[in-house]
């Protein structure tokens, strides 16, 4: 049996989450992502500068953060291990617990389902805009609740499954490693014209990052869906991601609903390919049962975290 670090941090983060009072008082070890890459973009990614060099500039941006988060993760959990000994596996589980996002992501999708079940379109659009980055202004009620379960769909993936498995797989220098490629990713790794040569690593790194966790976390919502399998393998490759489609197939499948289809940015629709296409338009109670699905998905990877630390 190894520790139970991985529990652990589960634990925590569905019992406590991240709450605002805490964010208050000591933020989020996000935040100093974010604050590396704003500098690094103005240094690197200056618009005088040809798009080959932006391109090598991006490179060193993504492997400079990678070599930092992880010789200082490695740092503090060998610290924690030396300090506290046989109990070092807890700090581990704790200094972990921020990576994960099962808590946060319900408590941001659920508000959205309760202000469009009493009829309040205008604060549901504003509570999903707070999750999406897709235009909300103009949204109808199956919009709305299109764009909450896509989003709880794929941040299934990049808030819980990714980072538990490359917590699994390298300790904790691979949670918070993982947790900085996608932090980069939703920074920089962008098609704009801005970001396409700055970004580029950053996006193909966490392309290949999310793989795996992707494919797992679209049969995870199968299973707890008791369906979704035809659409997961149908769909899942049209999305213009290699991985969001195979969760957001999944679970549009297991809902009988059709997701994506067209989306604004920045006042410009895009029209993408409808994912679950024969499905129905997604209502508020969509929402509700894509919420349960996913509670139950989490309660998946809570016995497999615990059969993972009884086996190894």
């Amino acid at each position: 049996m190894i520790d139970p670090v991985v529990p652990l941090a589960l634990a925590l983060d569905a019992v406590i989450g991240w709450p605002d009072r805490l964010y208050g008082w000591v933020g989020h070890p996000v935040g100093a992502f974010a604050r590396f890459l704003n500098l690094a973009e103005r240094w690197g990614n200056r618009p005088r500068y040809p798009e080959p060099l932006r391109r090598v500039l991006g490179i060193v941006t993504i492997l400079l953060l990678i070599a930092l988060t992880g010789a200082a993760t490695w740092w503090l959990d060998r610290e924690s291990h030396l300090v506290f000994g046989r109990w070092g596996w807890i700090a581990s589980g704790v200094l972990a617990w921020p990576a994960l996002a099962q808590r946060s992501l319900y408590v941001h999708v659920r508000p959205v389902a309760n202000a469009l079940m009493r009829g309040d379109l205008p604060a549901a659009r504003t509570l999903v805009a707070r999750v999406v980055g897709r235009d909300t202004e103009r949204l109808d009620q199956a919009g709305v609740s299109r764009a909450a379960i896509e989003t709880l769909a794929e941040s299934f993936c990049d808030g819980i499954v990714a980072p538990l498995f490359w917590l699994l797989l390298f300790g904790l220098p691979g949670i918070w490693v993982y947790k900085a490629i996608n932090t980069a990713d939703s920074m920089i790794g962008h098609k704009e014209p801005r970001w396409h040569a700055f970004g580029w690593a950053a996006a193909r790194i966490d392309d290949g990052a999310n793989w795996i966790p992707a494919r797992i976390a679209g049969v995870l919502v199968c299973v707890a869906g008791a369906s979704g399998w035809r659409v997961m393998r149908r769909d899942a490759r049209v999305h213009a991601s290699p991985n969001a489609g195979w969760p957001e197939a999944a679970i549009a499948g297991a809902l009988g609903v059709a997701l994506a289809g067209p989306v604004a940015y920045d006042g410009v629709t895009h029209m993408k390919p409808w994912i679950g296409r024969e499905g129905r338009a997604a209502a508020p109670k969509d929402i509700l049962t894509a919420l349960q699905i996913y509670a139950r998905a989490c309660l998946l990877l809570w016995v497999i975290a615990g059969g993972v630390a009884w086996l190894a």
